[in-house]
């Protein structure tokens, strides 16, 4: 029985290793999502736009409550009360259409008493405690309200555009950053291959020198130099290989998925210069960019509120019609009707209502200035990202040239250490002098591509339908992307 427990035991283990193994022989793969995929998927999950949508059905909702100040206020009430109270006693049976002479004192009445309209009666006085169930239907209509309403109305239909070129912004805001995070990892993917190769060149030379200094060429300490190296070049390895890692969970993040799901990205994509010289594109983005013409309609909400507060200063006037039923039970019994109009005015107020006018209109102004240093802003942001898509766009041209310079300079030196010309110094700062310029061409390529998109982003130009240009290559190691010149005009 004992063998037999450890039988069955021992195949147990056997099939577990094996499931093992198949899950090792085949890893679940990434799934690979290109640019235009991974802007659907954060256009519908990303959690900053959940709150986006929010704040436009807020708006949406608060147009409709502003318009249904237009129309009649019903309401429909049960009312129950016990009561002795001499007079409510009394008006509740006079509602009830049950008062009797009898309540009034009538069987104490004796004419021929000399004071008898002295003697207080009973009924009247200390009257029985009375029931009472009144069922209401009330309506209220406003006619004049000062402009109340329609400034609610027109603050309501403000806040909705300017929730909607919001969430606008928002959307171009998400584009921008998964566009940061997608080329972020071909750029650390690009690092990391630069680093591969400065480590297979590193190695490589640690073995040369090695073999070197066993034929009495070189000295211990040029490989000790060798080594260094090559555990710098491992290191900066580690570090792009984070890099790429983070950027791949920060686009986790913003397509709204787990970090523990695989994912991958597709080809690089390329944005073409925004044609326009500064100055049309100046007045491009003060007229389409989606963040301040949210601002000029929450400007324009502001005045709208101007509006409603000034409704304080004037008369108020509506009409009322009510229909009660009254009866010592739940019931539609002793039915009545009320009409009536109102006209208030608020004659003094020790100044509350020209405070709240006074108050709204300082936000307005406080909303103009607002309006006024985004302007400022937005116009520095066209420049400031065409200035420096230029710049970008010329230091990929340089470093492709420099990368060439760089490669036939290390061979030269690479030569003349193999010939005792020189030191090892000499060699590892050509090695670096090439690695760096190597990833110098690789963050010209990522700034290129942020530049400009943030010129897009700035001008109201980054929408999610936007077509963007045949992707390019993923810059190899060695290699930049040449590209040709163009003006910000």
């Amino acid at each position: 029985m004992k063998s037999r427990l450890m039988r069955l035991q021992g195949c147990r283990h056997r099939v577990l290793w094996g499931l093992l193994a198949l899950a090792l022989a085949y890893p679940v793969s990434a799934e690979t999502l290109n640019f235009d995929q991974c802007v659907d998927v954060a256009l519908r999950q990303n959690p900053g736009l959940f709150a986006s949508r929010a704040q436009m059905e807020q708006a949406e909702a608060g147009l409709q409550q502003a318009r249904g100040g237009r129309l009649p206020k019903v309401t429909v009430s049960l009312n129950g009360v016990r009561s002795n109270d001499a007079l409510n006693a009394f008006g509740l049976k006079l509602s009830q259409r049950n008062a009797t002479f009898g309540d009034f004192g009538a069987g104490e009445f004796n004419p021929a008493n000399p004071g008898v309209l002295a003697v207080a009666p009973e009924n009247l006085n200390h009257p029985a405690a009375v029931n009472n169930f009144n069922t209401r239907i009330e309506a209220q209509l406003p006619l004049y309200t000062g402009g109340m309403i329609e400034g609610y109305i027109e603050q309501a239909q403000s806040f909705i555009r300017a929730a909607q070129r919001g969430d606008q912004a928002a959307r171009q805001q998400v584009i921008f950053h998964v566009l940061q995070a997608y080329e972020g990892v071909h750029a650390a993917r690009a690092y990391v291959g630069v680093a591969k190769q400065g480590e297979v060149a590193a190695e490589s030379y640690v073995k040369t020198i090695s073999s070197l200094l066993g034929q009495g060429v070189v000295v211990k300490s040029d490989r000790l130099s060798a080594q260094i190296h090559l555990e710098d070049v491992r290191v900066q390895l580690e570090l792009a290989r984070n890099a790429e890692a983070s950027a791949l969970d920060q686009l986790h993040m913003l397509l709204g998925l787990p970090l523990s799901q695989p994912l991958d990205v597709g080809a690089r994509v390329s944005l073409s210069p925004l044609p326009g010289k500064p100055s049309a594109l100046r007045e491009q983005a003060l007229a389409d960019n989606p963040g301040l013409n949210a601002l000029r309609h929450q400007l324009e909400a502001a005045e709208a509120g101007v509006k409603v507060a000034k409704a304080g200063l004037y008369p108020q006037v509506g009409l009322m019609a009510r229909q009660d039923w009254n009866d010592r039970n739940v019931g539609l019994d002793a039915s009545s009707y009320t009409l009536g109009g109102t006209l208030s005015w608020n004659a003094f107020d020790g100044g509350a209502a020209r405070g709240a006018v006074d108050r709204a209109a300082a936000g307005k102004s406080e909303l103009a200035a607002r309006l006024r240093q985004a302007e400022s802003g937005v116009e520095f942001q066209v420049d400031e990202a065409g200035r420096k898509a230029i710049e970008a766009e010329r230091r990929v041209a340089v470093r492709a040239l420099v990368v060439t310079h760089a490669e036939e300079a290390l061979n030269l030196v690479e030569k003349r250490y193999k010939n005792g010309v020189t030191t090892i110094t000499e060699l590892l700062a050509a090695r670096a002098q090439l690695d760096k310029a190597r990833a110098d061409g690789v963050a010209a390529n990522y700034d290129l591509a942020i530049q400009r998109a943030a010129l897009r982003l700035a001008v109201g130009k980054l929408e999610p339908d936007m077509k963007f240009p045949s992707p390019l290559p993923s810059p190899a190691a060695g290699e930049g992307d040449r590209v040709s010149l163009r003006e910000f005009r």
